[in-house]
């Protein structure tokens, strides 16, 4: 199951970003638009026996494509091992993971987090509040919630005002509230923290250019998976060495 949503992620990474239908037309190469045969559309296998090309014209299928079909079982499986099929989290992040593989690579490929997914995300993360058995409840979710967005705006209108220059996308923002709906107070300032520290490491190694933007969506994304993955223990060990 894992690897056939990876399949249909990659539709998402590519389609979105150039607002195309994730439905019409079915899968096909888009140089040559020959329709791709369902023994050719085989999630990873078919990568490996194609040799990352299409059969009719040759052209290269972004790698993208192998990657996602990998990770989504594994990280499907770590949450099987983490949790259990008896832990309402287990489907709770199933369902976030979903949102957050198509975000992590549409904002490293094209610095953008599409309020098509960041919405619905959050719309998700208020229903599990008012779910029987969630781990955060009403008050928890629905307040962290509201004051994380109120925050991160004031911070980004400010930013702007100070820099006359975008410091924080609203995608960030949107992200960042719905993340707050599904982790509450006890998780979000964590995830933000790690993710800052990832975002500063990355920036002082490959940037170094300040008036250069870098993606910050998918360290928010990769942090709130270590937080569901590793678990808190070894995440506050982390925090605590680095």
């Amino acid at each position: 199951m894992g690897c056939a949503l990876g399949s249909f992620f990659n539709v998402l990474i590519y389609r979105i970003p150039k607002k195309q239908s994730i439905i019409f037309p079915g899968s096909h190469c888009e140089n040559c638009k020959r329709p791709i045969p369902f023994y050719q559309n085989i999630p990873i296998i078919s990568y490996i026996l194609l040799k990352g090309k299409c059969s009719k014209c040759g052209a290269k299928i972004h790698w993208h494509h192998i990657v996602v079909e990998i990770i989504t079982p594994l990280l499907f499986l770590a949450l099987f091992f983490r949790y259990g099929l008896h832990d309402f989290r287990f489907y709770k992040y199933i369902l976030l993971f979903s949102f957050l593989i198509p975000i992590f690579f549409i904002d490293a490929l094209h610095q953008i987090i599409p309020n098509v997914l960041s919405i619905p995300l959050l719309i998700t993360g208020i229903i599990f509040v008012f779910i029987p058995g969630n781990d955060v409840g009403i008050i928890n979710g629905l307040v962290t919630g509201a004051v994380v967005f109120c925050l991160l705006l004031f911070l980004a209108w400010a930013y702007q005002k100070i820099r006359g220059t975008e410091g924080l996308g609203g995608g960030d923002i949107w992200l960042f509230t719905a993340l707050a709906t599904y982790f509450g107070l006890t998780g979000i300032p964590y995830i933000f923290l790690l993710s800052a520290l990832m975002g500063i490491i990355y920036f002082l190694i490959f940037i170094r250019d300040k008036s250069q933007p870098f993606a910050f969506g998918t360290f928010i994304a990769l942090a709130a998976v270590l937080w569901s993955v590793i678990g808190e223990e070894i995440v506050f060990q982390l925090i605590n060495f680095i």
